[in-house]
């Protein structure tokens, strides 16, 4: 695997967030976070060089050949503001954005990412070690899902949603959606379990493999969980999960910095 490499100049940072889900679950509610997420992105402006946006930005994302589901204008718009002042962004695919294809490379310059995958940020100080995915689909169990992914993955099951009229696709899309994260947040919040948590799995066996070559990262830091996360790995490492932008009152809107000193996990705004 080849490592990325981030320079971050003096007095910048970069920025991590996950899970706006934008468009859940009506515009009125969707419009409210937008407000709150352009309010983080002023902060971004401010001393940001980079800015890693961890998957589920939209609850439902698919670019045809000429069109984009509508909406969300006022985030789209500020992504584009912050590239063309020399923020770099980068974008993974998250489960509910799967189906993203060039759309934001070509309009704000975007990197996007499939993968976990494995940066160095390098500043004047420190440079630090750090993993980054979205999480879904990563270690054991959660076979449903991992079925589910191979069959939106397909390109012929892509091909076949594309034949829809996109009026059609994208009310249903939304429907299954909602419906889904509607029945998990009746059934009440999972506590964060370390034994059983998929993600921290996959963490863990990353974490054993790479201290074995002397090579662990300083943090592995992924979305999809909806719960904010620090664990220690040992005394240098850390998997953090950034939370999500959809619960009350925003209590889980977590994101990480990352500087010439420090790894830094906070709440916005910050209490």
């Amino acid at each position: 695997m080849t490592m990325k490499q981030i320079q971050i100049p003096l007095g910048k940072k970069a920025y991590f967030a996950s899970d706006f889900h934008l468009g859940f679950p009506s515009h009125e509610e969707s419009r409210m976070r937008e407000k709150h997420v352009l309010a983080w992105l002023d902060l971004v402006e401010q001393d940001g060089s980079d800015l890693f946006l961890m998957g589920d930005l939209f609850d439902f994302w698919f670019e045809y050949q000429e069109v984009v589901p509508k909406g969300f204008v006022r985030f789209i718009g500020r992504l584009a503001n912050l590239s063309d002042q020399g923020i770099c962004i980068h974008i993974f695919v998250g489960n509910h954005d799967l189906w993203m294809a060039d759309y934001f490379e070509k309009e704000i310059s975007a990197k996007i990412y499939r993968e976990p995958t494995e940066f160095q940020f390098s500043t004047s100080e420190k440079s630090f070690r750090v993993l980054l995915g979205h999480g879904d689909g990563l270690g054991p169990g959660d076979y449903g899902y991992k079925f589910l992914k191979r069959i939106f993955t397909n390109p012929i099951a892509r091909w076949l949603f594309k034949v829809l009229h996109p009026d059609l696709g994208i009310r249903l899309a939304h429907f299954w959606s909602n419906t889904r994260k509607s029945n998990t947040i009746q059934a009440g919040e999972v506590p964060f379990n370390p034994e059983t948590d998929f993600i921290l799995s996959f963490v863990r066996d990353r974490f054993r493999q790479d201290a074995q070559q002397h090579l662990a990262c300083d943090a592995y830091v992924f979305g999809h969980r909806h719960h904010p996360i620090e664990f220690a790995l040992d005394g240098h490492s850390s998997y953090f999960n950034l939370g999500d932008w959809f619960s009350p009152q925003f209590k889980n809107a977590y994101y990480l910095t990352i500087d010439e000193k420090r790894i830094e996990f906070l709440h916005f705004p910050r209490t």
